[in-house]
This record gives structure tokens, C-alpha cells and sequence, in this order.
């Protein structure tokens, strides 16, 4: 038999107490933020039909990077890439029961078939905020201005990141009109330009792609208009792009002025129907975009929708959401040295002399509990040296020992680990002590 390995899968992550911690401080932080704006959690499993996905997610998702299988039933499912189409199902299916417009977030975990690197994995959490039934800019302002206390509430500076945004298909556009391009040329050639632009291969990789896309004359003419600014002064013209400096004035208003127009930015997802963004990271080691979204007013049509019968006096129901990922959220902290400190959720450690106080010990555990201490107990019987060495290695910051003494007097010393400070106190002090030292 062979010998089965301890190294979780490829791309995926073990989390160990501290690890769960910092992680959980990440969500707590992105919770604090998104409620304050009034959006609801919701959730959803982590199973959907591969339909869901061939639809909208986009060809190199649903083709390259999905875990997809058939069950036992004969039916094609996939274990969830990103939660944007399973939102989209959700609110179409009981569009005529809910309230718009519709502010609703979720933290969950989703998986992707890639290469494993720094920021990117197999398996990782999002969170997921979506403003559904707001037609005008105000819903990209207030889900750009989320992303933006978030990274705030993190601990970062505003010059620590930038907030690019663009205007979903327009760089397509012009490449179609000035470079005559098929619609399978443009297609990859957008998709290309927005791994490049988002830091995921390198200049002479991108050049190398280019070329194989067009060819060395047309690539090079491409290369050349996107370095000299040509392309991006064709687009100032544009009305896309005059919306995009609209939001980008009235974010400038809040105070939010790390925020730019980026002609080159491009979303990875074919159901983006508006305005685009993207957060990078400006740390040299990690110039890299860390999250992004944007509107994608046509997601629900995929449900068979008719605009005209829906109740929600609308038609079609607007929608726009980004996603932020926990792993390049952890590198950020890590650059910054932003990381919290751990604290365990325990608050007293009980040290036992030996098993004769076992009863004792486990009866003012209890009574401790029910004041809301949370208590462990020693039942090794070691020494108490030993005992005390454990609860500040796991950096419990209070424990008591007990001995004859204490259960003979119901009296205690609680001594404080961090700096050794100890308290003689009655069994009905411990708490307040506890909760106010």
C-alpha cells in the first residue's frame, strides 16, 4: 500500500487556527463595510448545472478552468468558478417576490482548473457584492465606493492601490475599426491585452502572442499604436469614455481620487454589458490587478427573460457587482505588514494538579461558560509549569490553577500571561475580572 501523502491538493489550502484567523479577519473586515450600505447576505451551493456556465461565464472559463464531472443521475454539474451566474439564477427565479432594487453579498468558496502562482489558486474565497434595479451611474459609484472602504477598513493607504476603470467592449471596437479584425481575432486579441494589462504575463509574452494572433506585420502596427497612445486617443471621443471620466469626477467629489481611466482594461467574462474596474495593487513586487467587476445588465436573459412582462416595472433588471478574492487580499496584508496578531477565541486555561480535582475543575468550567468565558482544561496532569508553558504557547491570556487549596476556599489566583499579573479572587470575580483586564 502506498504511503498517502500529508501536502493538501494542488492549489487548494490547509487552515490551520492562525491561518482560519487571519482569514476570518478579512471577511470581518469586507462584512463591516458592505453592511454598513445595506446589503443582505446570501448563499448558495457550491454545485450548479455546467449549463449555467456554457452560457455567460466565457469560453476559456467553462473549457480550461472549471471542475466539471457527471453524477450519477447523468447530469453535467460543475463545482461553482464565481457566483455571479448563480446570483443571476437566483434573482430570475423569484424576481417577481423580491424588493429592488436588491443589494445582497455572499463569501464563498469557488474553483478554478489553473496553474497555481502567487495571488491565484485552485480554490479560494470571494466575496461578492451585487446592486440589482439601478439603470443610472450611482450603482457603479456606490459598489466602486464599497471596494474602496474595503480596502481602507484593510488598513491600506490610497497609495497603496489604484482603481482603474474602462467601458466593457470598447477597446474590441476600436481594434475592429482600425485594425481590421474577425471576430475571432478580436476575441482573443482583447482577451490577451487584458492578461497583459493585469500583470499576468510578461511584455515579451504578450508580444510573442501578438504576433501568433496577426502575424508579425499586423502585430507589430497593433504594438506600435498601443505604445504611442494612438488607440487611446481615438477612444477620448467616446461617449463610454465620458461616462467613465463622469464617475470617475463625481468619485473624486467623495474623496476617492486614486481612481483613473484605463482604455486597456479588460474583464475576463463575456457578460459585462457597461462600466469595468478593476483594484491593482501598486506594491512593485505584486503590480498586479487584486479584484474587479462591473455592470452586466444582460445576465438574466439567459433564463428567458422578457423584459417587458417583468413586475418589477423596470424591464430588463439592471445589475452591477465586483468579487475580491481572500488570497490576493492576503498578499496585500502580508507586503504591508498589515497582517493581525493572532488571538485565540479562548479565554482561561485551567490547569490541573492532578485527577482529584478533575470534578471541581470541569463544574467552575461550566459555571464560566454560562458567563460567556470561554474556558479549556488541562487533563494531562502534568506539571504546572508544563500547564502555563501550553497556555502561553496557544496565547491564552489567562489561566488559574487548581489544587486542595482552591477547592477548599473556592478561591482563586488568576494570573495574567502577557505580563504575569495575578489577581486572588472568589469564584463570582473571575468573569468581570477577566472582561475588564
Amino acid at each position: 500500500m502506498n504511503k498517502i501523502g500529508t501536502e493538501p491538493y494542488k492549489g487548494v489550502r490547509d487552515f490551520y487556527p492562525q491561518d482560519k484567523f487571519v482569514q476570518e479577519y478579512i471577511f470581518e473586515k469586507m462584512r463591516e463595510i458592505v453592511e454598513s450600505f445595506g446589503y443582505e447576505k446570501y448563499d448558495a451551493s457550491i454545485l450548479e448545472s455546467t449549463d449555467l456556465y456554457k452560457a455567460k461565464s466565457g469560453e476559456e472559463i467553462v473549457n480550461e478552468q472549471t471542475y466539471s464531472f457527471t453524477d450519477r443521475g447523468g447530469r453535467d454539474v460543475t463545482l461553482r468558478p464565481e457566483m455571479t451566474p448563480t446570483i443571476a439564477r437566483m434573482v430570475a427565479g423569484k424576481k417577481r417576490e423580491l424588493v429592488f432594487p436588491l443589494r445582497w453579498y455572499s463569501i464563498v468558496n469557488n474553483f478554478r482548473y489553473e496553474r497555481p502562482q502567487k495571488g491565484r489558486g485552485r480554490e479560494f474565497w470571494q466575496l461578492n457584492v451585487d446592486i440589482f434595479g439601478v439603470k443610472g451611474i450611482e450603482a457603479e459609484i456606490e459598489t466602486i465606493t464599497i471596494a474602496y472602504k474595503i480596502m481602507q477598513n484593510l488598513g491600506a493607504l490610497d497609495r497603496d492601490f489604484v482603481i482603474k476603470i474602462s467601458f466593457a467592449g470598447i477597446v474590441g471596437t476600436i481594434l475592429s475599426e482600425k485594425f481590421n479584425l474577425d471576430g475571432d481575432e478580436k476575441k482573443k486579441i482583447v482577451r490577451l491585452i487584458d492578461r497583459w494589462n493585469g500583470k499576468k504575463i510578461s511584455d515579451d509574452d504578450f508580444n510573442k502572442e501578438m504576433e501568433n494572433i496577426l502575424g508579425t506585420g499586423r502585430g507589430e502596427d497593433l504594438k506600435k499604436s498601443l505604445a504611442n497612445g494612438e488607440i487611446e486617443k481615438i477612444m477620448n471621443d467616446q461617449p463610454e469614455v465620458q461616462l467613465c471620466q463622469r464617475i470617475i469626477k463625481k468619485l473624486n467629489e467623495r474623496g476617492i481620487t486614486n481612481i483613473s481611466f484605463d482604455p486597456f482594461l479588460v474583464r475576463g467574462f463575456d457578460y459585462y454589458t457597461g462600466i469595468v474596474f478593476e483594484v491593482f495593487d501598486k506594491d512593485p513586487n505584486n503590480n498586479r490587478a487584486m479584484f474587479g467587476g462591473g455592470r452586466y445588465d444582460n445576465l438574466l436573459d439567459i433564463f428567458g427573460e422578457d423584459p417587458k412582462s417583468q413586475s418589477n416595472g423596470q424591464g430588463k433588471i439592471p445589475a452591477v457587482g465586483f468579487g475580491m478574492g481572500d488570497i490576493t487580499a492576503l498578499d496585500f496584508l502580508e507586503s504591508r505588514n498589515l497582517l493581525p496578531e493572532y488571538i485565540p477565541k479562548t479565554n482561561l486555561y485551567l490547569c490541573l494538579m492532578n485527577e482529584n480535582v478533575t470534578f471541581f475543575a470541569d463544574d467552575l468550567a461550566e459555571a464560566l461558560r454560562n458567563q460567556k468565558i470561554n474556558v479549556e482544561v488541562d487533563y494531562s496532569y502534568k506539571k504546572i509549569g508544563d500547564q502555563i508553558k501550553k497556555a502561553n504557547k496557544k496565547k491564552i491570556p489567562f489561566v488559574i490553577c487548581i489544587g486542595d487549596d482552591e477547592i477548599k476556599n473556592d478561591k482563586f489566583i488568576l494570573k495574567r500571561l502577557v505580563d504575569g499579573k495575578e489577581w486572588q479572587i472568589f469564584r463570582n470575580e473571575i468573569s468581570e475580572k477577566i472582561f475588564n483586564s
